[in-house]
């Protein structure tokens, strides 16, 4: 109860809350609409969808802030790739948050003259951006983690003095890809922070893709996505030790 307490305290875990709220109103509402007699019960997910959804914006207001304090952080990173990955990433996720905030003066009335759809194209690119660079930099941990891994394994292999087997061109394929996945299972395995924050990452850019009209999804498959984020967003906020650290 007293961790729960201390992760409902932080701005993040409320965002993070409502935010799975948002998304799982979003997939129910998405498997109801073609169901007779849910009328009702679809509308009240809307309705609560929309008000968690404007309910969320007053805990974004401060994240410009926090992503140019992340941005002054990843300009330190050691490693050139992530340090070029997260320190452009962060830009971006400045601009997605300036738009978000420009967005949200117009949806409550103080200036009437913000062309609404431009903004939020505008904040669709910049997050996608980011998300993509995040998308880059896990990427490139991975590829670290399965190249420690190989190492670990052509060690273990010549230790053991083994002579190779005659495989056939087919063979070869077959256990190359095999060789792989299990690597890469290895890698994630002994990785959780990088497979948490590569399958959020993942999840995450699902929503610009169908709104910059990148490859077109369902409110079922963004609301999916965003709720299985969400999760992985609870899990890093609520075990700091979690969060993929920065070298």
């Amino acid at each position: 109860m007293d961790g729960f307490i201390r992760f409902t305290n932080q701005t993040q875990g409320r965002d993070r809350l409502f935010r799975a709220t948002q998304y799982t109103c979003m997939l129910l509402r998405y498997l109801l609409e073609p169901k007779a007699g849910k009328e009702k019960v679809v509308m009240k997910l809307k309705k609560l969808e929309s008000s968690v959804s404007t309910g969320r914006k007053w805990f974004r207001l401060g994240n410009v802030l926090h992503a140019v304090q992340a941005t002054q952080q990843s300009v330190h990173a050691t490693d050139l790739v992530p340090r070029l990955c997260l320190t452009l990433a962060n830009v971006n996720r400045v601009i997605y948050f300036i738009c978000d905030t420009i967005l949200w003066v117009r949806s409550v009335g103080l200036a009437s003259g913000i062309n609404k759809e431009k903004w939020r194209m505008w904040a669709a690119r910049h997050y996608y951006y980011s998300l993509l660079l995040s998308l880059a930099r896990d990427l490139y941990e991975i590829s670290l983690q399965m190249e420690q891994a190989a190492h670990d394994r052509a060690k273990r292999e010549k230790s053991l003095s083994q002579e190779p087997l005659g495989y056939s061109v087919a063979d070869e394929e077959t256990e190359w890809l095999q060789s792989f996945l299990l690597l890469l299972f290895r890698s994630l395995k002994k990785h959780p922070p990088l497979l948490l924050d590569t399958v959020k990452n993942f999840c995450d850019i699902l929503n610009p893709l169908d709104q910059l009209g990148i490859y077109k999804s369902n409110p079922g498959i963004i609301g999916l996505g965003g709720l299985v984020s969400s999760i992985a967003g609870i899990i890093i906020v609520a075990y700091p030790q979690m969060k993929l650290k920065m070298h």
